[in-house]
C-alpha cells in the first residue's frame, strides 16, 4: 500500500509565493467550475504538480447555476445518445455513493395528457428528420422509462418506474390541471449544495498532493506564446507561469480565452445557451409537491422542472441562445414564461412575480451548433486539442460541453489525455473515492445513532449537531471540535448560524468576498433568507476575520447588494438597506 503523503495546508500568500518561485508548471487548469476542478483533482491524484486558477470564486458561474438535478438524462434517449445516458446513470449512482451528504434520490413524476401523443415527432427527432419539440404521450414516455430502467437496473440502486392511470394520478396529484390524464413516476437524484461540493473537491485535492495549488480570484490576462501572465484579482499584482499544458476549462468563455492563448486558431468551439431558474415562496405549491419533483412539458413541448428547495420551490428552466457569457441574468420575459408554465400544471395555485425570492441564470457550455432548436444540441462532452504551433509553445486541451452529473468522468478523460501528453501513467482511480463530508458518512439507518454519539461527545444539543451534519457531512466533526473548544454564539439576525461556524467557513474554505459566504458556502442567498441586518452582521464578522477597513467593508456590502439586484432579482434588499438606521447596518 502506497504511503500517504502528509500535506500541510497553505495560505493564499504561501501558494502565490510558491508559484512566483517556481514559475514552470507541467499543467495549468484555467476555470474553477466543476469540470476544471474535476480535472485538477484527477491530475493531482496521479502525482502531477498542477495549478488551478479561477477568475472569480469556485463554481460561481454555470457550475453554480444548475437545476440542482443529478440525473441520468432520460430525454437523451429520444435523440439516440444511449452512451451518454449509460454514462450519466453510472455517474449519478457514483455520486449517490461518494457524496451522500449532498446527493440524494429524488422521486420524480411527469404529468401526461394522452396515450399515444408525440410518437411521430419523436421518431423524426430520433432519425434526425425533425427538430421541433412536441408533447409526449404515455406510450412514448413508458417506452423511454423502460429503456431507462435497463440502464438503472445495471447499477442496482433505484426502483423501477411506474405508469399511473387517471385515478391513481388524481389520488396523488389532485391539483394537476384537468388535461392531465396519466402520470409516470421514477427516481433520479438531486444535489442540495453543488457549490459546496466543488469547494470540497478543491480542498480534498490540495490535501492529496503538495504540488497541487488552487487559487480563486486569479485571472489569465495575457500570453506571449511561451508564458502566460496571471493577475491576482484581490491585489491586482501580476506574475507569469510557463506551462507545458494549458487545460481550458472556462466553459462559456473557452473561445474568449483561446483568442489569447491560440490567436492563430479561428475555431469556434462553444455555442452556449442560457438557463434561468426561479426560487419561489409558495406554501401552497410546496404542500402540493411534498418531497417530489414534477418534470413537466410546457405548452410548447419544452421540458421544465419544479421541486422543493430549502422550504421554497425551485422552478426552471429556459433554454436561450446567447453569445456574451458576462452578467447573465433572468429576464422579465423568462420569469413570465416560467410562471406561466406553473399555472399550466397547477392552475388553481396562484403564483405571482411577488412570490419570487431569488433568480439565477447560467450558460450551458454546449458545443457550437447551427441548429435552430437549442434542445437539439448534444449535452455530451468532448475534448478538443490544440497542439503547439507558431503562436504558442504549450499544448491546449479544451473541455467542451459536459454537465454536472458526469463531471468525474469528464475530468478523468481530460486527465488521461494530459497524462499522455506528459508521458505519465494513471496511478489512482476516483470511481469509488468519497468526496469531502461524504467520507465515512453513515447509512440512513445509522445516521441518527451517529448524531446522538456526536452530541454526547461534544456536549452539544442533537438538533444543532444534526443541522451541522446536514450542512457539512462528516466534516462537521472538525467544526464540532472547534465549537467544543470555544463556545459559539448564534448570529443576532439568524440563530441557525453562529459566529464560530462562519469563522470556520472563512478560514477553511477560501472565502475572500462577502458574496462567497452568502451565496456559495451557505444557502442563505438562494433560499431567500437574506435581510439587510443579517448581511451587515456577516460583513462585520468578515471584516474582523480578514482585516478589512471600514471602507472595504462598505464596498463589499454595496457590491453584494448590487449583484444580488442585478443578477438574482433581489432588489428589495438595497431599498431596505437605504431605509435602515446607520446603527443597524454598522453592527458592533
Amino acid at each position: 500500500m502506497r504511503k500517504q503523503e502528509v500535506v500541510v495546508k497553505r495560505s493564499r500568500q504561501e501558494k502565490l509565493a510558491a508559484l512566483r518561485q517556481h514559475n514552470r508548471v507541467p499543467v495549468l487548469v484555467v476555470g474553477g467550475g466543476i469540470n476544471g476542478i474535476s480535472t485538477f483533482r484527477e491530475l493531482a491524484l496521479q502525482g502531477i504538480p498542477v495549478v488551478l486558477i479561477e477568475k472569480d470564486d469556485w463554481c460561481q458561474a454555470a457550475s453554480g447555476a444548475l437545476s440542482r438535478m443529478i440525473h441520468g438524462g432520460l430525454r437523451y434517449l429520444e435523440t439516440g445518445e444511449f452512451d451518454l445516458v449509460k454514462e450519466s446513470v453510472q455517474e449519478r449512482d457514483r455520486l449517490l455513493k461518494n457524496a451522500p451528504h449532498y446527493v440524494s434520490p429524488l422521486r420524480t413524476t411527469v404529468p401526461i395528457d394522452s396515450w399515444g401523443g408525440g410518437l411521430i415527432n419523436a421518431s423524426k427527432r430520433f432519425l434526425r428528420l425533425g427538430e421541433k419539440p412536441t408533447r409526449r404521450g404515455a406510450l412514448l414516455i413508458k417506452t423511454g422509462l423502460a429503456l431507462y430502467d435497463l440502464y438503472t437496473r445495471q447499477q442496482g440502486s433505484m426502483p423501477r418506474h411506474r405508469l399511473n392511470n387517471t385515478a391513481e394520478t388524481r389520488a396523488r396529484w389532485p391539483g394537476f390541471a384537468v388535461w392531465v390524464k396519466y402520470s409516470a413516476t421514477w427516481y433520479d437524484a438531486w444535489i442540495k449544495a453543488p457549490e459546496r461540493l466543488g469547494v470540497e473537491l478543491v480542498l480534498d485535492t490540495e490535501q492529496s498532493h503538495a504540488g497541487a495549488l488552487a487559487l480563486n480570484y486569479v485571472s489569465l490576462v495575457a500570453s506571449d506564446g511561451e508564458r502566460v501572465t496571471l493577475r491576482d484579482n484581490l491585489t491586482n499584482t501580476l506574475f507569469t507561469l510557463e506551462p507545458h499544458v494549458v487545460v481550458n476549462a472556462t466553459g462559456a468563455w473557452i473561445d474568449h480565452l483561446n483568442q489569447q492563448l491560440a490567436p492563430a486558431d479561428p475555431r469556434r468551439l462553444i455555442g452556449g445557451t442560457k438557463g434561468s431558474h426561479l426560487i419561489i415562496d409558495s406554501p401552497a405549491l410546496l404542500a402540493e409537491l411534498r418531497d417530489e419533483m414534477v418534470y413537466y412539458e410546457n405548452q410548447d413541448g419544452r421540458v421544465c422542472i419544479m421541486f422543493p428547495w430549502y422550504g421554497k420551490v425551485l422552478v426552471g428552466s429556459t433554454d436561450i441562445r446567447v453569445d456574451d457569457p458576462e452578467n447573465i441574468a433572468c429576464t422579465p420575459e423568462e420569469q413570465r414564461y416560467i410562471l406561466e408554465s406553473l399555472h399550466f400544471i397547477f392552475p388553481h395555485i396562484n403564483v405571482s412575480a411577488e412570490d419570487v425570492v431569488y433568480t439565477f441564470s447560467g450558460i450551458r457550455p454546449l458545443p457550437a451548433s447551427d441548429t435552430e432548436i437549442s434542445g437539439r444540441i448534444t449535452r455530451n462532452h468532448s475534448l478538443v486539442y490544440f497542439p503547439p504551433d507558431a503562436s504558442h509553445d504549450f499544448s491546449i486541451l479544451n473541455l467542451v460541453g459536459g454537465k454536472w452529473t458526469t463531471f468525474r468522468r469528464f475530468g478523468e478523460q481530460a486527465a488521461d489525455r494530459v497524462l499522455k501528453l506528459l508521458g505519465e501513467k494513471r496511478r489512482r482511480s476516483t470511481v469509488n473515492m468519497a468526496i469531502g463530508g461524504g467520507r465515512n458518512f453513515p447509512c440512513h439507518e445509522r445516521l441518527p445513532i451517529w448524531i446522538r454519539e456526536l452530541s454526547d461527545k461534544y456536549q452539544l444539543a442533537e438538533p444543532r449537531v444534526a443541522q451541522l451534519v446536514d450542512r457539512y457531512g462528516t466534516r462537521a466533526e472538525l467544526l464540532l471540535r472547534l465549537i467544543a473548544a470555544e463556545e459559539e454564539q448564534p448570529l443576532q439576525h439568524h440563530a441557525d448560524y453562529s459566529d464560530t461556524e462562519l469563522r470556520w467557513l472563512i478560514h477553511e474554505e477560501q472565502v475572500f468576498m462577502l458574496e462567497d459566504l452568502l451565496l456559495r458556502r451557505t444557502a442563505l442567498g438562494i433560499s431567500g433568507q437574506l435581510t439587510p441586518p443579517l448581511m451587515a452582521e456577516i460583513a462585520h464578522l468578515m471584516a474582523q476575520e480578514l482585516a478589512w477597513s471600514e471602507a472595504c467593508r462598505q464596498q463589499q456590502l454595496e457590491m453584494t447588494l448590487s449583484r444580488l439586484a442585478r443578477l438574482h432579482g433581489v432588489s428589495g434588499l438595497r431599498l431596505a438597506c437605504q431605509s435602515q438606521p446607520a446603527g443597524v447596518l454598522h453592527v458592533g
